[in-house]
């Protein structure tokens, strides 16, 4: 089985056009684990946190579980460092007496792998499971099944497929023509609904807004950089982080590692900026993957050849291209008078343009006149189904009527 996961593993590689991931999560499948170690070498391997939680009711005894479960998920989410996470951890199992838990040993010998205090350095999309390749199964489970045929799969899997793309691209149509409302009335705020897709600007405006219950105190100061004690109050218990500024570089790092591990400035760091009276977010702080115009690149291969979509080529980045060429000649175009009279008069000879090309040849193309309005009718209707009426004759159709003729010579009696 091993060599199958590393054949898998290189095909993998071979597949991605931007070379092999940074990091992957899986389960605790000992193959898979031997494989990724010969195939990914030098990638961080993440263990599905999911999997290691769900199993402490299982190896735990039952009341110890139902009465220190809550102090053990505490510890695992809500510690930002390493040495926190150590600390309380041995609390927590020395309270609960499993100090020689085998299972919870094995566990905290594996804790680099699955704890998130561990991981933050690590780009992970706030991902900490396989929950969204066990998404996808749910998702195409509704389509295909153990019983479908390799034909029917193929079907299936595309009509699925087809589904996944259109609702994908209702969403970029959504992100890419209405701009979410802001709370706040700030331009950092307002810079960031217009940049930010709809989901990651209700992200950040989270961040933001809990930024304003953040407190900062001055811990150290030098000629280089300058270190703020960041403390929040929560659920009656207040969290101190500790963010540093650089002053040369214009860079700010926060203990919390959000920014690294999630892709989205923490509130530790807005707080900051917020004492700074800072309106508009650096660049370096806004992932090109949460912007509305993520699709608006070209993909290219490990050769530099573009990669293209074959389901539907080319339609956003004509599209991102287009909306950005419209609105920059907008924008010069009100600058003055003349201008705006010169784009008015451009589209609209556009637009007749393109109608012509939507429509196709006229009338008068055709030989026809275009000031005679032709319309379509429907057809007769022929009854071309089941049996037919017999046709009725004269003769019968007068004996119907009461009309009497003679035999011999045919013509209607008294």
């Amino acid at each position: 089985m091993i060599e199958s996961f590393i054949w898998m593993f290189e095909e993998f590689k071979k597949a991605m056009p931007g070379g092999k991931p940074k990091m992957i999560i899986t389960d605790q499948h000992a193959a898979m684990t031997r494989a990724i170690s010969i195939a990914f070498s030098t990638i961080f391997h993440r263990l599905c946190i999911w999997h290691v939680t769900s199993k402490f009711s299982v190896k735990l005894p039952h009341s110890t579980y139902k009465e220190y479960w809550c102090e053990f998920q505490k510890t695992i989410w809500d510690t930002d460092n390493k040495d926190e996470f150590d600390a309380k951890w041995n609390i927590v199992v020395t309270k609960a007496g499993l100090i020689d838990h085998p299972w919870l040993r094995s566990m905290f010998d594996l804790r680099e792998s699955w704890v998130p205090a561990y991981a933050r350095q690590f780009f992970a999309a706030r991902m900490s499971s396989i929950q969204r390749a066990e998404g996808n199964h749910g998702f195409f489970k509704q389509y295909i099944s153990r019983r479908n045929s390799l034909i029917d799969f193929i079907i299936r899997f595309e009509r699925a497929l087809s589904h996944q793309r259109q609702k994908e691209l209702v969403a970029d149509h959504i992100d890419a023509f209405e701009v979410a409302q802001c709370i706040l009335p700030m331009p950092m705020n307002k810079q960031m609904a217009t940049l930010y897709t709809r989901t990651l600007f209700q992200k950040f405006e989270e961040e933001l807004i809990q930024s304003t219950t953040c407190f900062l105190e001055l811990k150290t100061e030098d000629a280089s950089k300058v270190v703020f004690n960041v403390s929040e109050r929560k659920n009656w218990e207040t969290r101190v982080a500790e963010v540093v500024s650089v002053k040369d570089y214009d860079h700010a790092s926060c203990s919390c590692k959000r920014f690294e591990f999630v892709g989205i400035i923490c509130k530790h760091i807005l707080a900051l900026f917020r004492r700074d009276q800072i309106e508009y977010m650096l660049d370096k702080y806004i992932l090109k993957r949460w912007k509305k115009t993520a699709k608006s690149g070209l993909v290219s291969d490990a050769n530099g050849n573009e990669i293209k979509d074959y389901a539907d080529p080319g339609l956003l980045i004509k599209r991102s291209t287009m909306s950005r060429l419209a609105s920059d000649v907008v924008e010069d175009a009100l600058m003055s008078e003349e201008g705006y009279e010169l784009l008015s008069e451009t589209l609209k000879s556009f637009q007749v343009k393109l109608k012509l090309l939507k429509d196709g040849p006229s009338n008068n193309e055709v030989g026809g006149s275009s000031s005679q309005t032709q319309y379509m009718k429907d057809p007769k209707r022929v009854r071309c189904k089941g049996r037919s009426k017999r046709v009725t004759g004269a003769k019968k159709k007068a004996m119907k009527r009461g009309i009497r003729h003679c035999r011999e010579c045919g013509h209607i009696g008294q």
